[in-house]
């Protein structure tokens, strides 16, 4: 099972997709979600979702190296700047997958359970990232 979602700078989830089975590719995903997205936004994406870019974005994905070839030191420095800040969206997926029931083999199969389960896990991993914001400003 896997979903594809959407964070801010200080790991909060912003957008969760439906559940799908983990042969579905994430741009077939997100291509089939619904997602409006406001103007001037920066999308820092995978090249798992190479090809996907909507109207008034700038994406920020990190180069392939060409075939037979080097990246040019530009690239490189590119994308390290790109791969830290995707580091904290895997900090993210990480702090859903706290919930036990997440990243372990799910077997209910009650129709909509697999979507109330990740809801549930991405808004605890929500509550905890506002407590922890809250404990450090006091």
């Amino acid at each position: 099972m896997k979903n594809d979602l959407l964070c801010t700078p200080e790991k909060r989830i912003l957008w969760l997709s439906q559940t799908f089975d983990g042969c579905v590719h994430d741009k077939k995903i997100i291509d089939e979600q619904p997602l409006s997205l406001p103007t001037g936004i920066t999308i820092w994406q995978d090249t798992g979702f190479l090809g996907y870019k909507p109207e008034n974005a700038t994406i920020m994905m990190p180069a392939k190296k060409p075939k037979g070839k080097l990246l040019s030191d530009v690239q490189k420095e590119e994308n390290r700047k790109i791969s830290s800040f995707r580091i904290l969206v895997e900090h993210a997926i990480g702090g859903v997958k706290k919930c036990r029931i997440v990243k372990e083999r799910f077997r209910c199969r009650k129709f909509g359970f697999d979507d109330l389960v990740m809801l549930i896990a991405c808004g605890l991993h929500n509550f905890r990232i506002s407590i922890s914001l809250i404990l450090n400003y006091i």
